[in-house]
């Protein structure tokens, strides 16, 4: 089942619903419509900062398992891993060295796959 998003139902599945449609259609839904759909939307915050604030609360929060995707969200947003690395680099001072390194790990292997692929 495909979800509306901004008044658009997408032709592909989102990336919940490959994950959870089969076993959790609702949270997939909300997910999709009121997640995505209307909070990444509101106009009082750009992508880009929903992305930042996203990427940061996940690593100060060592929510690691989403932690990959959103990363490579901010990136698509227009976060640079310069960005993204100096962001985790200062929330260590006030989230714990070990969920900054681990984020820090997790954006190096994304970055440095992104860097292969642009080359």
């Amino acid at each position: 089942m495909k979800y509306e998003r901004n008044g658009v139902v997408p032709e592909q599945e989102s990336a919940a619903q490959k994950a959870l449609g089969d076993i959790a259609p609702k949270m997939v839904e909300l997910t999709d419509s009121v997640l995505f759909g209307d909070v990444w939307e509101r106009p009082e915050l750009s992508s880009r900062d929903r992305s930042l604030i996203t990427v940061t609360t996940l690593a100060a929060l060592y929510r690691t398992e989403q932690l990959g995707f959103h990363v490579r969200l901010a990136m698509e947003n227009g976060l640079s891993r310069e960005e993204l690395a100096e962001a985790l680099t200062h929330l260590a001072f006030y989230a714990g060295w070990p969920n900054a390194m681990s984020a820090l790990s997790q954006l190096k292997d994304i970055a440095g796959s992104s860097d292969a692929s642009a080359g």
